[in-house]
C-alpha cells in the first residue's frame, strides 16, 4: 500500500544490504592481502579504506536489525502513516510557449 510519502520514510532491506556487504568485506579483505603481497601499496591501501568503510556499514546495518520491526518491517507491519503536515513543494515553473526543456 502507497501512501504518498515514501521519500521520507522508506524502509532498506536490510538483510540484503548485510548480506552484500559481506560479499564486499570478502573481496576487500582478498584485495588488501592479494596487493600487499604484490608490492602495490598503493592498491592495498586503497582496499583497507574500503575494508573500514564496509565494517562501518556492517555495523550500522546490524545494528538497525537488532532494533526489531520498526527497522526491519514483516509482513505484518504495516507501512508507516503519513505525516500530518505535508512535505513543502517547489512550485511549479511555467515555461514560456514554444520552448521545449532541455
Amino acid at each position: 500500500m502507497r501512501t504518498g510519502s515514501e521519500p521520507a520514510t522508506a524502509r532498506s532491506a536490510l538483510r540484503a544490504r548485510f548480506w552484500l556487504s559481506v560479499w564486499g568485506l570478502v573481496w576487500a579483505v582478498f584485495g588488501t592481502v592479494a596487493f600487499a603481497l604484490a608490492g602495490r601499496p598503493g592498491w592495498a591501501i586503497a582496499c583497507g579504506v574500503l575494508w573500514l568503510v564496509i565494517t562501518v556499514d556492517m555495523a550500522l546495518i546490524l545494528r538497525h536489525i537488532r532494533q526489531g520491526p520498526h527497522y526491519q518491517p514483516g509482513r505484518d507491519i504495516p507501512p508507516y502513516r503519513p505525516p500530518d503536515q505535508p512535505y513543502p513543494t517547489r512550485p511549479h515553473q511555467r515555461r514560456p510557449p514554444g520552448r521545449q526543456p532541455p
